[in-house]
């Protein structure tokens, strides 16, 4: 269905948080104050590579009105964190990798008080050789960063024989790719409470995608059992990954434990842009060939990334990017290595598409200069080679099956942005002004794949005031995550979101749901709740039975009780159900994201697909490149939340238009050009598309038990394809390295408008 208010009825779902975030009343995280409580700060390193010779916090400490200074000496247990790899330090011992690099902390009355407190702390320093690149970190004479090396994760993946198939090709190209380090740029950093409780329990109040993880790294950190450790991590402005790592959590904690005091951090804007984590960059080369009939044949890639100081979740991202690098294509013969190299760099992580983003754009390119080459239509040539039901996955793994990817292709082919593509009508007078249509196409992996720990499950009770409640792991960052669950229960108690009580993001109050991650959280509550939806239902009707006297067979949940069926009036509220049952009636599920039954490392199981047609207008004189309209195919299942859904694909789409077009968070020799957002160019209301579709394709094969797919993450990850490819049709000038440069086309257009023809970039 084309997914709009008025497509949608009474499903278009006012979010329950909606409210109070356009009035500024909800409070986050960063919110959060307590009479009495300390400000923390963070001391960093002004080096991006540097031996620490000696660290003096004397004149610090004596400073009245400073209640704690602390270093890598404050630290009663490991002095590590990460997720998949945990080789940050959370206070550098003896040298820092990057210039946000945390040496010091201080607790103070005041915030200027505690940034005083850090001018003096005296670290003596001895810089090192910087490690600026991946290249430079892969020449044999490069100092080490860590103890097995410069190289964080290889990746190889071979299906066929590539090299002999090329010989057997009739069109091959070649190219190679550059995408930028993109950041996050939510409204609210990194920031929390930490608040040190009676018996020696800490209350942490800080944003994270997954509160259990976070505890149990804090945990090894601060050498205390995982119980008397609560985090608190709901709601959050706004994550799309880099809030998945730790980043504040252990200053806080060892400031408020050494202290006695509840500690407040909050980053600011600078202070986030150089210890923040950035989407990968990533250099992608590929040789791509087809035959005569435009079947590709053979496909080579070799992707290299820049992970950074530290690992973070960069081995993930490289398994993501190399299993995603063939795109939804039948190709007969594989060849991919991929490599994640440390730098001195800003250290790079999870971000939205999840290294997807960055193969898709280069294996896209690729397709259309294939299309190029051999004469052939490039919307048909995708056809000619687009997975169909019954063919395993890109590490031929057995997947789940839809018919998504022609499904979406076929919608765009349909669409009429793409089918007036040739129309040259309406076209600008002004000779500078071109108009151009592209389109790209993806398949994207949701949940963490096989052979990683990926727990879900959830909690309905009723409560003894009689609501209904739902108890998850995971985090509202801002996707909609309570408006999809307040929709779900409706529709399996037919009640009114009144009777409802959500209760997410607090360790104390929810069961480990796993991660708010890898487009997963609706997926695995849907699930969830169809795996309890029967015995709390059963338990509750046989509750009433026996209030009411009536078969339970006759009975049904409604608004406000348990009706008899066809009845105008509940025969028995939920309150009075609960107060009979003397204790809570409540279900518990617990299960594993579904995975594929093949042994492959980070193989996915489940596939969300989706295609996108762009139109662009492309300035000659300025090299400014504008999307006039958007055209988006996705076939993720039934729409659970449609607000949410479309509210998630013109999100990820508006977050793509930055990464094609402007946004690049630069260094220089370990050292960040773009210090803060006053020259860093995030899209705003000026640039984003005038017109926008989105054909939502619910319909998924007869006895699939998966349910809807998640969307997180799948808007963000085609469009940049699509806008180069428009670009190209604009202008005959090729794309190969993000964000877009206005200066390099510039030069492009000047031989075009002094009449010497167009070449590729």
């Amino acid at each position: 269905m084309r997914l709009s208010k008025s497509a949608s009825d009474d499903r278009w779902h006012v979010r329950p948080d909606g409210v109070g975030k356009v009035t500024g009343e909800l409070k986050y995280l960063t919110d959060m104050r307590l009479p009495g409580m300390l400000h923390g700060k963070v001391l960093r390193s002004p080096h991006p590579h540097a031996w620490i010779l000696s660290i003096r916090t004397e004149k610090a400490s004596r400073l009245p009105g400073v209640h704690a200074v602390i270093t890598h000496e404050d630290v009663p247990g490991m002095n590590r964190f990460g997720i998949a790899f945990p080789d940050q330090p959370a206070l550098c011992e003896d040298r820092v990798r990057y210039v946000g690099d945390a040496v010091a902390a201080v607790a103070a009355e005041t915030e200027e008080l505690a940034e005083y407190a850090l001018g003096l702390i005296e670290v003596d320093y001895e810089p090192l050789p910087v490690i600026d690149s991946p290249e430079a970190g892969l020449d044999p004479a490069a100092p080490k960063l860590h103890p097995a090396g410069n190289v964080l994760h290889r990746t190889n993946y071979k299906r066929g024989d590539a090299e002999e198939a090329f010989s057997r090709c009739a069109y091959v190209v070649e190219g190679t790719y550059e995408t930028p380090r993109q950041m996050h740029t939510y409204l609210e950093t990194e920031g929390g409470l930490f608040v040190p409780e009676p018996h020696g329990r800490l209350t942490i109040y800080s944003a994270t995608q997954h509160g259990f993880k976070d505890r149990m790294q804090l945990s090894r950190i601060l050498g205390m059992p995982e119980a008397c450790i609560r985090v608190v991590s709901s709601p959050i402005g706004g994550s799309f990954g880099g809030k998945d790592e730790l980043n504040v959590q252990p200053y806080g904690a060892l400031l408020a434990l050494k202290s006695g005091k509840p500690v407040k951090m909050h980053n600011t804007r600078k202070e986030s842009v150089r210890a923040g984590i950035k989407r990968h960059p990533m250099k992608i080369r590929m040789k791509t060939g087809i035959d005569g009939e435009g079947r590709i044949i053979a496909h080579q890639v070799r992707i290299t990334a820049d992970t950074g100081a530290y690992a973070t979740l960069g081995a993930p991202v490289l398994n993501f990017a190399t299993e995603h690098a063939s795109g939804p294509y039948r190709i007969g013969h594989v060849d991919i290595e991929g490599i994640s190299v440390y730098t001195n760099n800003g250290v790079s992580g999870e971000f939205r598409g999840f290294g997807g983003n960055q193969v898709v754009f280069a294996m896209e390119g690729q397709m259309d200069r294939l299309a190029e080459a051999a004469g052939i239509d490039p919307w048909q040539l995708r056809h000619i080679n687009l997975r169909g039901m019954g063919d395993p996955g890109p590490f031929a793994q057995r997947i789940v099956q839809t018919d998504g990817a022609r499904q979406v292709w076929a919608s765009v082919a349909e669409c009429a942005l793409w089918s007036n593509r040739h129309d040259r009508s309406g076209r600008p007078e002004e000779p500078w002004l071109r108009i151009g249509t592209g389109a790209a196409i993806t398949m994207h992996g949701a949940g963490l794949g096989f052979g990683i720990p990926d727990p879900a499950g959830g909690t309905l009770r009723l409560t003894a005031d009689g609501k209904i409640q739902a108890a998850f792991g995971y985090e509202e960052f801002g996707q909609g995550l309570l408006a999809s669950l307040e929709l779900m229960l409706k529709d399996l108690f037919c009640c009114a979101a009144g009777d409802l009580e959500i209760v997410i993001g607090d360790t104390d109050r929810v069961p480990h749901s796993g991660s708010s991650t890898a487009s997963r959280a609706t997926s695995m509550m849907w699930m969830a709740l169809q795996r309890m939806k029967g015995p709390f239902k059963s338990r509750l009707l046989g509750k009433a039975s026996e209030l009411t006297g009536l078969p339970a067979e006759r009975l049904e949940t409604g608004p406000g009780g348990v009706y008899e069926k066809g009845g105008e009036g509940p025969l028995v509220t939920y309150k009075e159900v609960a107060a009979a049952c003397g204790e809570p009636l409540s279900t518990h599920t617990e299960f594993h994201y579904p995975t594929t039954p093949d042994a492959i490392m980070g193989a996915h199981y489940l596939y969300t697909y989706a295609a996108v047609c762009v139109k662009v207008m492309v300035n000659l004189l300025t090299g400014r490149v504008k999307v006039l309209d958007q055209y988006h195919a996705v076939a993720a299942g039934p729409v659970i939340n449609p607000q949410g859904y479309l509210g998630q694909i013109e999100g990820g789409s508006v977050m793509a238009l930055g990464f094609t077009l402007t946004e690049d968070a630069l260094m220089d020799g370990g050292q960040y050009v773009t210090k803060n957002l006053d020259t860093y160019l995030i899209p705003t209301l000026s640039d984003i598309h005038e017109r926008f579709e989105l054909h939502a394709i619910e319909e998924l094969p007869e006895g699939d038990s998966f349910g809807p797919r998640g969307v997180g993450e799948v808007g963000s990850v085609a469009l940049a394809p699509a806008i180069v490819s428009a670009i190209h049709d604009a202008t005959g000038v090729r794309i190969a390295k993000l964000p877009v440069s206005p200066e390099k086309l510039q030069r492009h257009f000047a031989r075009i408008l002094a009449g010497e023809g167009e070449e590729a970039s």
